[in-house]
């Protein structure tokens, strides 16, 4: 019999006792419950709703999803709907995507305060593109962009940075007067990367003056990597933001085995384009993919200038305008796209596994209440601990 497909969360009930025992006493409470989620979701514990084939007398179980953002088996529908509604938001222009890359001198004390850092690279990011936005030599206008953030590299390392969907052109001051940008070039990237460098330091050493002190001044001078590229009319880098809007740092898709406490999963380099292989130690494992979990209540996609929200009225104008010119049907926008439901729905089965019947719902199952302490699922809720065999990849390789 084949054995069953490995998950994070199958890690996770391994051996996030052992992780906990040893790292229980400094992991934030956003970690405990991330962990717990995991391992509860599309179980018994997180209650659900019982089926009944009234032709074959065959019952049958659908479990809640957890909803947190961290699980990797939640978010697809979010993310299709974000998709469809944001690219609703979009001028019927064309796009770049900027990205801006927190140097690895900084990473260390990043991790340490989230909060701080996160917000200040995306707030300077965007500050810096406006800054050259302005510019005549270059846009001339208000810029209209859109940020995401993303933390991690493609082997799970922490790797902060953030991608600035940018429409190309910008809205002339007093005027209604879109000035377009060229469909190559929004801004120079060499003189963006030092404006960077000049809007975070300053605004580091305003917030947070006792970590600033403690930085090598040479850094403030050195280059940071910003890059620019063209994505045309943005749907297509949308759909490529998207999976890392609703989705955490690995899919379960990409794991291969998990055997005496090594975990071992595959990647794609960004450069090569080549998959490669990497064997991590479980508490390892379980380590990278908690530092990607983000601070509780902080939002990961963002909208400055005319994609912002108190923008939005002379975003409509805007766009009625260049659609008239484009002769392009555009939906209306929308004001929210990151307010994830409290708790998913269970999986509705829609006809009977035995015979292929409508199935009715007969009866709903209570969500489990854990004591105080982690885990959060009781002992028996999801699939026991087992071997996995190794995926066969070979020719994914």
């Amino acid at each position: 019999m084949k054995a069953p497909a490995l998950e994070v969360a199958d890690v996770m009930r391994a051996y996030g006792g052992q992780y906990f025992q040893v790292h229980g006493g400094r992991m934030p409470a956003i970690h405990r419950k991330a962990i717990g989620d995991i391992t509860a979701c599309r179980t018994p514990a997180m209650g659900g709703a019982t089926y009944h084939c009234p032709d074959c007398d065959h019952y049958q179980y659908s479990y809640h999803s957890c909803g947190n953002r961290n699980c990797n088996k939640c978010g697809n529908e979010r993310a299709q709907d974000w998709l469809e509604k944001t690219g609703s938001l979009l001028l019927a222009v064309d796009h770049f995507m900027v990205t801006f890359t927190l140097p690895g001198e900084l990473r260390r004390m990043a991790r340490s305060h989230q909060r701080l850092f996160y917000g200040l690279l995306m707030s300077c990011a965007a500050a810096s593109l406006q800054t050259l936005g302005w510019d005549s030599r270059f846009v001339g206008g208000q810029l209209a962009m859109m940020g995401v953030l993303h933390t991690w590299g493609r082997d799970l390392s922490y790797h902060p940075h953030v991608h600035m969907i940018v429409a190309g052109g910008g809205l002339w001051k007093d005027e209604e007067l879109w000035l377009a940008s060229r469909s190559d070039f929004l801004v120079p990237v060499k003189a963006l990367s030092v404006i960077f460098a000049a809007k975070f330091r300053d605004g580091l050493k305003k917030q947070a003056p006792e970590l600033f002190g403690e930085i090598d001044p040479s850094l403030w001078g050195g280059s940071w990597v910003v890059h620019s590229q063209s994505v045309g009319k943005g749907q297509a880098a949308l759909k490529y933001l998207a999976t890392y809007i609703f989705r955490p740092a690995i899919s379960n898709g990409r794991l291969l085995s998990m055997d005496n406490g090594t975990v071992t999963f595959r990647y794609q380099q960004s450069q090569t384009k080549q998959w490669k292989v990497c064997c991590l130690r479980a508490e390892e494992f379980i380590r990278r993919y908690l530092q990607h979990v983000l601070p509780r209540g902080f939002v990961k996609v963002r909208y400055y200038g005319l994609y912002g929200h108190r923008h939005r009225e002379r975003l409509n104008r805007l766009r009625e305008t260049l659609d008239r010119a484009a002769a392009d049907t555009i939906t209306p926008s929308i004001d929210q796209v990151d307010a994830p439901p409290p708790e998913s729905p269970p999986a509705t089965p829609s006809t009977c596994r035995s015979c292929g019947r409508t199935m009715f719902v007969v009866g709903t199952i209570p969500r489990f209440r854990p004591a105080a302490g982690w885990p959060n699922a009781p002992p028996d809720h999801g699939r026991s601990t087992r071997q996995y065999q190794s995926k066969q990849t070979t020719n994914a390789l």
